[in-house]
């Protein structure tokens, strides 16, 4: 599993589940906080359709903290204003990359749920949308 969907996966997810999978590094380990979790913003990147050129539509605030788990740095940015939920997040990709616990059945099933809950919500759309072929 990628960074990048590990870091999705977390960011959907509530902050509870990520707090319970960070504390099972945080038992076994030395974490040393080098950046406090603080807004920042970033630019979001976006692909024009017609010509397929990249152009940024804007900025949003995103939280991002650097700790470091037993010596081996772990990052986290992400589109939440929860401190607790960014520092946790740091620490998992901390735990992750140092080899401390593998979240990948966890997280699999996380983003299992939230597909789930994804689709049942779109669903909820399909039954107001028009059809343009039949006007």
């Amino acid at each position: 599993m990628n960074k990048k969907q590990i870091s999705k996966i977390l960011t959907k997810s509530d902050a509870d589940t990520v707090k319970k999978m960070a504390d099972h590094i945080k038992d076994n380990t030395e974490i040393v906080i080098v950046k406090k979790p603080q807004k920042a913003l970033c630019m979001i990147k976006m692909r024009e359709p017609v010509k397929e050129s990249l152009f940024y539509i804007g900025e949003v605030i995103v939280m991002d903290a650097v700790v470091t788990v037993n010596g081996i740095a772990g990052h986290s940015v992400s589109m939440t204003l929860d401190e607790d939920k960014a520092l946790n997040m740091a620490i998992i990709d901390g735990g992750i990359a140092a080899g401390v616990k593998d979240f990948d059945k966890e997280l699999l099933e996380l983003e299992k749920l939230q597909i789930l809950e994804e689709e049942k919500k779109n669903s909820l759309f399909v039954k107001t949308m028009v059809n343009f072929n039949t006007i």
